[in-house]
């Protein structure tokens, strides 16, 4: 029907056909977008960009990058929209080439990469970039100081964080807004400031889901998994519906602590009264729980009679509680099933091999090298970092 009204159309100019590709990427009909798009008489900078976001939003990276590499101008909304999709993919590297080819770089364009390196699991490349930003005197916005906040988060350094807070409050941000109120309780909560957490956490108008996840979580890591089943029950308390994100995080908070009755009295909540989605983590998580606490046979049972298929991290999550608690039967029957999931993964054969040598069983360990040898496997070597005045040091082992 409205193809129909775009063909009685007597002139249409680029404004006109940009706008029905952008109609048909919007009802999902990517098929269309691009053939009007081909028989477009004349394109600008404008109807290039809409079908590169139309690639993009159907995951079609190829056709987006043989597009932009084939537009004769492209303006920082081209290259934006670039980086963006390499970001959401995972590459990073191709993200970063296109941005040092840009010429012209906005707000948004720094914003783009700098998120990208945070989502990423790369929180040391987005705080460059942020200093990058800042050598260059561009003025940095809220979003840009979410996405530094996102990183000092995953880096846990408080010296960091506590430099990010004072930096925005000495440069006017509004630190009430909702969406940089929940980063900055992200922030404190797992870089160790659990009170200023609290704090910022209590002053917030409104609480929503994500906060309460941020401090459940910032308390499990620091050694307080009591009080994250507080907030959670708290959460319930005030109204706040879980997802199935919440349900990890909390169940994780209870193994951790290795408060059994709790992770099961959660765990029991979210099926009966608010009917959450289980999902393998969420079984991998109450066998970590069960695992811990030397309920082994009990762990096994539950893999054994999941509804879903458990992947290898539940099985995973099994074999190292075997390690902790020298449990070689259960072990090598899990191991067996692991080495089926995992033919490469190294790990499982050196969990393996340290039960047996905690056992003083030295003849399986030598078996057991004997096998990974046939295999071609070898065991990644270990890395620790650590940072101090001098620099970051790293020992591998």
């Amino acid at each position: 029907m409205h193809g129909e009204s775009f063909d009685e159309i007597p002139l249409k100019n680029e404004v006109i056909w940009t706008a029905m590709i952008v109609g048909y990427v919007y009802v999902g009909d990517l098929l269309e977008a691009r053939k009007l798009f081909d028989e477009m008489p004349q394109r600008n900078v404008a109807s290039g960009n809409a079908m590169i976001r139309a690639f993009m939003k159907f995951g079609d990276l190829s056709g987006a990058k043989k597009l932009f590499d084939c537009m004769p101008y492209k303006d920082v909304v081209s290259f934006t929209t670039m980086i963006d999709g390499y970001a959401k993919a995972g590459d990073m590297a191709s993200a970063r080439f296109l941005f040092d080819r840009s010429s012209d770089r906005d707000i948004i364009l720094w914003s783009a990469l700098m998120s990208g390196y945070a989502q990423n699991g790369q929180p040391n490349e987005a705080v460059k970039i942020f200093h990058e930003m800042l050598s260059m005197n561009v003025r940095p916005d809220e979003f840009i100081m979410v996405s530094l906040m996102c990183a000092c988060s995953q880096l846990g350094r408080l010296d960091l964080a506590n430099w990010v807070e004072h930096y925005m409050s000495q440069n006017s941000f509004d630190l009430n807004q909702v969406h940089i109120a929940s980063a900055l309780v992200d922030m404190n909560a797992k870089c160790g400031n659990m009170e200023r957490a609290k704090m910022l956490f209590e002053g917030m108008p409104k609480r929503d889901l994500v906060s309460y996840c941020s401090m459940i979580q910032g308390l499990s890591i620091h050694g307080c998994g009591s009080q994250a089943v507080d907030f959670f029950d708290r959460m319930l308390n005030e109204g706040l519906v879980p997802d199935d994100v919440s349900l990890k995080i909390i169940l994780t908070a209870c193994s951790r602590a290795e408060l059994v009755k709790e992770g099961f009295r959660i765990f029991n909540l979210m099926t009966t009264k608010y009917s959450v989605k289980l999902s393998p983590d969420h079984y991998a998580c109450v066998v970590d729980l069960l695992g811990r606490s030397g309920k082994l046979q009990d762990a096994y049972e539950l893999i054994k009679s999941m509804p879903v298929e458990p992947h290898a991290g539940a099985w995973g999550a099994l074999l190292g509680a075997c390690k902790l608690h020298c449990d070689i039967e259960v072990g090598e029957e899990i191991s067996n099933r692991l080495f089926e999931l995992e033919p490469q993964n190294t790990g499982n054969y050196v969990i393996l091999s340290d039960i047996y040598a905690a056992a003083n069983r030295w003849l399986d360990v030598a078996l057991l090298r004997q096998k990974m040898s046939e295999k071609g496997l070898r065991k990644i070597p270990g890395c620790s970092s650590w940072e101090t005045n001098d620099g970051i040091f790293s020992l591998i082992r």
